[in-house]
């Protein structure tokens, strides 16, 4: 990759998805500093030959600093609150890259304290989840200050198989909100039309086969695949944050005068998946509500299935 003129990384949040990125850069090669609240989460990547800090503020010498946390609010505390990335009066990092789905507002107000103190930020969320991320399948889109994107780009490229730049600003967050939108209604339109095929008789590994191999498959269908034909739902992406980002997205949609009905529909699927205890599972949960609604009982389905990342990773 280009030398981007960087030296020395830090990361704040290790969950699932920063772990993942976060270990695609050690596995580059680059020199790495982490930070997570809980800290027993953020040990493995020291194994893989990252140095663990205590504060967020011990990464604030840093060149570029990456942020994957949760939500809007804590973007905010992890560079402008106490403690936090800019609270240093001595130092602050070239470039802080975010990655986190959150609202346009939150990061302009971030972006516009980090240019006081010469700070660019780029915000560059992702689409996937960290088994796309592990298998280099993640796409990423960009926005902020065009230098200071060129600088980080080759690290961005190092996350998956395609990064674009959306222009300056805020515009990166729109983008993923409107992803993060169309992913939910795919799912639920997913889910709906799988049972149909159940329901008449078709069992789902074969529904969802020739659906893969048709025009309408796609990388998405292809890894919630296994999760559909077994029924495990153990959490990539939970209904709660979907929710999250439902709302981001249908506050956008309401500021900007777009009507978006059929993504409405689906925010209050979303919202009783979470209501009927589905909160901890993933969002994938959606197919037996589905399912329930149509008064069908699933089973899970004993067959191989492939969910399109194990090859992608192979042939890299």
């Amino acid at each position: 990759m280009n030398d981007p003129g960087f030296r020395r990384l830090g990361w704040i949040g290790t969950g699932r998805m920063g772990s993942a990125l976060a270990g695609r850069l050690l596995d580059a090669g680059h020199e790495l500093a982490v930070y997570n609240r809980t800290r027993a989460k953020a040990e493995p990547l020291a194994g893989r030959g990252a140095s663990v800090v205590d504060t967020v503020a011990d990464l604030a010498d840093r060149d570029v600093v990456f942020t994957t946390v949760s939500a809007s609010a804590d973007l905010a505390e992890v560079v402008l609150g106490e403690g936090g990335l800019l609270s240093r009066a001595d130092v602050a990092p070239g470039v802080i890259v975010d990655s986190s789905t959150v609202s346009a507002e939150v990061s302009a107000r971030v972006r516009s304290a980090a240019a006081l103190r010469g700070t660019a930020l780029i915000a560059a969320p992702v689409s996937g989840n960290g088994h796309a991320a592990a298998a280099g399948r993640l796409s990423v889109v960009a926005s902020g200050p065009p230098e200071a994107f060129e600088r980080v780009r080759p690290y961005l490229e190092v996350f998956g198989r395609s990064v674009t730049y959306a222009g300056e600003g805020e515009t990166a967050r729109l983008v993923k909100l409107a992803h993060n939108v169309f992913l939910g209604v795919v799912t639920q339109a997913l889910a709906e039309v799988t049972v149909l095929a159940e329901k008449g008789g078709v069992p789902r590994a074969a529904f969802l086969d020739f659906l893969n191999h048709s025009v309408l498959g796609s990388t998405f269908t292809r890894y919630k695949t296994p999760a559909f034909v077994r029924l495990d739902f153990a959490p990539t992406f939970t209904p709660v944050l979907l929710r999250k980002d439902f709302d981001l997205g249908l506050e956008a949609a309401r500021r900007l005068e777009v009507p978006m009905p059929v993504a409405a529909l689906t925010h209050q699927l979303v919202q009783a998946l979470i209501g009927r205890g589905h909160a901890d599972e993933d969002f994938a949960a959606l197919l037996p509500e589905q399912a329930a609604a149509a008064g069908l009982a699933l089973l899970p389905e004993d067959v191989p299935v492939d969910d399109g990342l194990s090859l992608a990773e192979e042939s890299r």
